[in-house]
Order: structure tokens, then C-alpha cells, then sequence
């Protein structure tokens, strides 16, 4: 390991403790006793004030009330990092310490608003596009810290900007998109909105409670998925829910127990794409309606037959 590599990694240890005796960091670092007394000179050199108390049971310690300079970042390039690494922990990675350390160098302002939207936010699945303006996420994720409102002007698929005045319970990001599952107080009303078409939010007054064991992720799918399309569809798959869950996500499909069976309702603009989907979900099914649905299967199983 380079030196200062190792230099770095032992202002890490002795910023993780409020104090350690040399032993305690040789073992933390992998290094003697002998190495983590090189690096303790080579930090005061820097200018960071490590103090030490000397005999068996001696230890060392930043001195109290020191905190070593913060990253210049803005508030946007705080929400990037953060989101970044947020997002590599959903896909596995072991992203904590990092996030620690983040945290550590950021101005308190900062530093909270990052926070809360570690807690605030939730995924359906990979993210794989740029996220909305770093501060609006950050002020949305604050709201729901701080269980308060946020208003804000809001811009809707037909290009109308409204006002909004929102209690916001979560964000979720899904495919690409970022969503603010929140009581729209003006519409009485849960509502899924779109982050990116958020302008000038602020934090206002108390909150309104979300309803009981509320989950901001399984709202915002709902949501997705009574999106209105062309075509309404109601299928019976003879399986159970539990195999059909797993087949049919709940931002495709909404599903439902009937006996032994699961009664599946999404929608679509194409009823052959529909028709493909059912084709390949590995279980046998029944058309409710549309009967176009039908006519649209019969077709599919003609061009495989063919094939």
C-alpha cells in the first residue's frame, strides 16, 4: 500500500473513534506499531492535530473540536454523489463506507439534506438515467424528514404547469424516472408525481400524515400501472399469486387471488404486444375482455404455427 494511501486510511480510523491505541490501529490497518507512528508524524506534519498520550495504555486522538476541511461541493454535486452511491448499493455494491465519508466532508446543511434522502428514497429497479435537479430532490427528501409540506409549481405530460401544494411521503425511482408519492391537499388525493417536472419547491408547513403502513414504492407502482392506455385488459391465469408475482411486476400489471387462479389487469396501447406478453408467461389463461384480445392471440399462435 502506498503511504498515502495508508496516511489517508489512518485519519479515516482515528475520525471513526473518539480515540485508539496504536495496536488498535496496526491491527485496523494491517501495518506494526512502528509504521502507525511514521504516519502519526506524517499527519501532524500535515497539519492535522493528532494528540497522543504516551505510556502502555497510551492513545491517539483528533483533537476535539477539530473536523478536517469539507469538499468544496456544491448542493447538487452533493445530491450526484450521494445518488450515485445509493444507487450502486441497490445493485449490490458495498457502498456505506463511502457514503460515511461523504457525509463526513459535507457542510451541516448539506450534509442533513444528504441524509435525508438516503432515508426518503426507494427503488423499484435499476436506475439508468440522470436523476432531476440535485436541490429539488434534496428538498423533497428534507420535507419528509422533517414531515412537512413543500409547494411548488408542477408541470404535467400536457405541458400545463399547475400549483401544487403537496404532503410528500417518499421517492422512488423506477426505470430511469424519479417519482414523489405524496397527498395532493388541492386534489384530496394520493398522487405519483414525475420530479422532473418539479420548479421551485419549497418547504411550508406541517405535514399531513401518510395512511397507515403507507409504502411510497408499492403507491408509486400502483400508480404506474393504472396508467390509462388504449386498451384495458382483465386476464384469469391458472396460477397462483405468488408465481404470478414473479412474472408480472407490479408497475406492468395489477393483480389479484381468485381461488386458485390470479386475475391480471393492465393496460396497454397494442393488443399484440399484449398478446405476447400473456404468450410468454408459462401458465395457461383465460380472456375476459377485451374479446379483440382473443383475435390478437389467434393471430400470434397462426404466425408460430407458421414458423
Amino acid at each position: 500500500m502506498a503511504k498515502t494511501d495508508r496516511v489517508l486510511q489512518l485519519l479515516e480510523a482515528l475520525q471513526d473513534r473518539p480515540s485508539a491505541t496504536g495496536p488498535e490501529l496496526a491491527r485496523a490497518l494491517g501495518v506494526d506499531v512502528r509504521t502507525v507512528r511514521r504516519d502519526i508524524v506524517a499527519l501532524r506534519d500535515l497539519g492535522i492535530p493528532v494528540e497522543g498520550e504516551r505510556g502502555r495504555g497510551g492513545s491517539y486522538r483528533i483533537k476535539p473540536g477539530y473536523r478536517v476541511p469539507p469538499l468544496m461541493f456544491t448542493t447538487s454535486e452533493a445530491a450526484a454523489v450521494a445518488l450515485g452511491l445509493l444507487a450502486a448499493r441497490r445493485l449490490g455494491l458495498q457502498t456505506d463506507a463511502a457514503l460515511a465519508k461523504v457525509r463526513r466532508t459535507l457542510p451541516d446543511r448539506v450534509r442533513l439534506s444528504v441524509e435525508s434522502l438516503e432515508h426518503t428514497l426507494g427503488f423499484t429497479g435499476e436506475v439508468e438515467n440522470a436523476p432531476p435537479d440535485g436541490e429539488t430532490l434534496l428538498t423533497i427528501a428534507e420535507a419528509i424528514r422533517r414531515a412537512r409540506r413543500v409547494q411548488a409549481r408542477y408541470t404535467d405530460s400536457a405541458g400545463v404547469e399547475t400549483a401544487r401544494d403537496l404532503s410528500p411521503y417518499g421517492l422512488v425511482a423506477h426505470s430511469g424516472r424519479w417519482y414523489v408519492a405524496a397527498f395532493d391537499h388541492l386534489r384530496g388525493d394520493l398522487r405519483s408525481l414525475r420530479a422532473d417536472r418539479f420548479a421551485r419547491v419549497e418547504i411550508a408547513g406541517k405535514a399531513q400524515p401518510p395512511p397507515p403502513g403507507f409504502d411510497a414504492v408499492a403507491s408509486v407502482s400502483r400508480s404506474l400501472a393504472r396508467v390509462p392506455w388504449t386498451h384495458e385488459i382483465e386476464v384469469v391465469l391458472h396460477t397462483d399469486l405468488a408465481t404470478a408475482s414473479r412474472r408480472f411486476p407490479p408497475t406492468l400489471a395489477e393483480l389479484e387471488p381468485h381461488g386458485d387462479h390470479t386475475i391480471l389487469r393492465l393496460r396497454a396501447d397494442s393488443l399484440d404486444w399484449a398478446a405476447g406478453l400473456l404468450a410468454a408467461a408459462g401458465c395457461d389463461f383465460t380472456v375476459t375482455h377485451p374479446d379483440a384480445l382473443k383475435a390478437a392471440l389467434r393471430r400470434l399462435a397462426n404466425r408460430l404455427v407458421l414458423t
